[in-house]
């Protein structure tokens, strides 16, 4: 009876070892997965934060280029504002007609100093006389505006002119 009573005893506990073990083997393995995702989330989460911080700095540096040329728009509408009032004031038709040749000297002049607006606002090189000039109106007298920035970036000479 003592043998009978150890098998109905070890019977059950053979089966609960053998449901132990298929436990203990499957949460393993799914231990396993969840830490093979959550590394997988790390990573993603990671990629986010620079996603999120580049995406910032280039925020910042496109709202930073837009209050550039906002500035440089209103810079640009004020001097056409001078211009047409200096144009108002002028009766080009009577200082042609009683001075053609200067007007035509004036002209010529205003649409090659005009010309080197265009080209200085397109990146060209500065020449001597630009990088030397002490005013805006020596500098350009069709774009002195110019003057101020080229001389805040540092691009002008700082020595005077003997």
């Amino acid at each position: 009876m003592g043998s009978r009573l150890a098998i109905v005893f070890f019977v059950p506990l053979l089966g609960a070892g053998g449901i132990g073990y298929w436990y203990y083997n499957d949460t393993q393995a799914k231990l396993a997965i969840l830490t093979e995702n959550n590394a997988k989330l790390n990573t993603a989460v990671e990629l986010n934060e620079q996603t999120i911080s580049s995406l910032e700095l280039d925020y910042a540096k496109a709202s930073s280029e837009l209050a550039t040329l906002n500035e440089q728009y209103s810079a640009i509408r004020r001097q056409n504002r001078q211009l047409a009032d200096k144009l108002q004031e002028i009766d080009l038709t009577a200082a042609a007609i009683a001075n053609a040749e200067g007007i035509e000297r004036a002209v010529n002049r205003g649409t090659v100093n005009a010309g080197r607006c265009f080209e200085l606002l397109s990146g060209a090189e500065l020449n001597q006389k630009e990088r030397t000039a002490e005013n805006g109106i020596a500098f350009n007298k069709e774009c002195p505006w110019l003057y101020d920035d080229y001389k805040s970036r540092g691009l002008l000479s700082q020595t005077k002119r003997d």
